[in-house]
């Protein structure tokens, strides 16, 4: 990885942006939450205003075009409401022979800079400021919440089950050695895709580090004793959401084309200890872990996502590489966002409906089986809906399950309202 760092000043953009094998042996290295303070750990997903779904299916069309990714289209008639749909997801087609897919990914970290220290926390979750400044870097170690090994953000990243292979089994069921999201694409097809053949890997190439530098007015780091004793590991930044991507959407990823970005790769941006909120001073519209996006003509797919070591968002369920595997999941499954599926909700994350192939959320933060990577850390993975969960009974799945570790095994049901 080089070691030059790219700096992003954000004082221009305000006007415009406030509109090796792992196995299943048990070993040590996993993140402990320290702290009883508990945040809301959520996800979501940042849609251009002018994308549709016709227009995902053209992308669908000019993907052998250098356009966009390896993507299939499928059609559905859902049992769930006697409708029919059609979207886009990244691989070969399951239902027409598939085959082997490797998406070209890049992994961007995160440098980011505040200069607002939140000093205190009251009861409706408003925090009072005061000026300081506080460096979050994906690429430095976190001895204070990680111990003196396994303890860069980066590193663990790349070593992780999202990148690299791990033994997977579904129930019973070998599914392969291989990454996370592949297995679980694996699985939530089972009984339609050539099991010998079908994968969707990530193919991963770091670049170098970017510094964003955030307004003082724009972003917060939460003091590790601002909750009050006791005190948590280290501090959490909060940036504000509108903000952070504009940044990414019109700075950073225009000046990353030159190292290889473009349609048909996958960027993802690793925060460390960083969410995302509406408004950084007010605790009730945080806390954002990460989301996917689109932007741009043909649209250009991306993805930041937090490693929380804090503890803060529940230990396991907010923690190291949870939200990436929510994430990239996702992007596989609904790249462009707008997939449309009978609506669904009351579940996870969800407290009302939603109508899209965003796999991770009904289950958000359910946990899938904890990977142990060989260089000792514990990994930390989402379980997540299968695609048969959205549409229709039976399930396409493995086991006849509508999900990868078995906690739904049954549909979504009737239309959420």
């Amino acid at each position: 990885m080089s070691h030059k760092l790219n700096v992003i000043s954000v004082a221009a953009l305000l006007c415009c942006c406030m509109g090796a094998t792992a196995s299943y042996a048990q070993q040590s290295g996993e993140v402990q939450s320290t702290t009883p303070h508990r945040l809301r750990g959520i996800f979501t997903v940042r849609v251009a205003p002018d994308s549709t779904p016709a227009m995902a299916e053209d992308m669908a069309g000019s993907a052998g075009a250098g356009k966009a990714p390896p993507l299939f289209t499928y059609h559905v008639a859902s049992n769930r409401d006697n409708n029919n749909y059609t979207g886009v997801i990244v691989g070969r087609d399951p239902f027409a022979g598939g085959g082997s897919v490797s998406v070209p990914t890049q992994i961007v970290p995160l440098i980011i800079v505040t200069h607002t220290v939140g000093t205190t926390v009251n009861s409706k979750g408003i925090i009072t400021t005061k000026p300081g400044r506080v460096v979050f870097d994906s690429t430095s170690p976190k001895t204070a919440c990680l111990g003196s090994r396994n303890n860069v953000p980066l590193t663990l990243v790349q070593q992780s089950p999202i990148f690299r292979s791990a033994n997977f089994n579904f129930g019973g069921t070998e599914v392969g050695v291989t990454q996370y999201i592949d297995a679980f694409q694996r699985g939530s097809l089972w009984n339609v895709i050539d099991k010998a053949n079908y994968h969707v890997r990530l193919a991963p190439r770091t670049l170098a580090p970017i510094v964003i530098d955030i307004p003082a007015n724009q972003g917060l780091a939460l003091a590790t004793t601002s909750l009050g004793p006791p005190a948590f590991c280290a501090p959490l930044g909060i940036l504000n959401i509108d903000v952070f991507d504009g940044i990414v959407t019109t700075k950073v990823l225009p000046a990353l084309k030159a190292q290889g970005v473009n349609p048909t790769t996958f960027p993802i941006f690793l925060l460390s200890n960083v969410v995302l909120a509406d408004k950084p001073t007010d605790l009730g519209t945080c806390c954002v872990l990460g989301y996917h996006g689109t932007t741009g003509s043909p649209m250009q797919t991306y993805s930041p996502s937090n490693f929380d070591s804090t503890g803060l968002f529940g230990g396991a369920e907010g923690g190291d590489t949870l939200a990436l595997s929510h994430e990239v999941a996702e992007w596989v499954n609904d790249p462009y966002g707008n997939n449309p599926t009978p609506p669904w909700g009351h579940t996870g994350q969800v407290v009302g409906c939603q109508d899209n192939l965003e796999v991770a959320d009904p289950l958000t933060p359910t946990n899938a089986p904890r990977v142990f990577g060989s260089n000792g850390f514990t990994y930390h993975l989402q379980e997540m809906a299968f695609f048969s969960w959205f549409f229709k009974t039976p399930s396409i799945g493995i086991h006849g399950w509508f999900s990868n570790n078995g906690t739904f095994l049954t549909d979504a049901g009737p239309p959420c309202h």
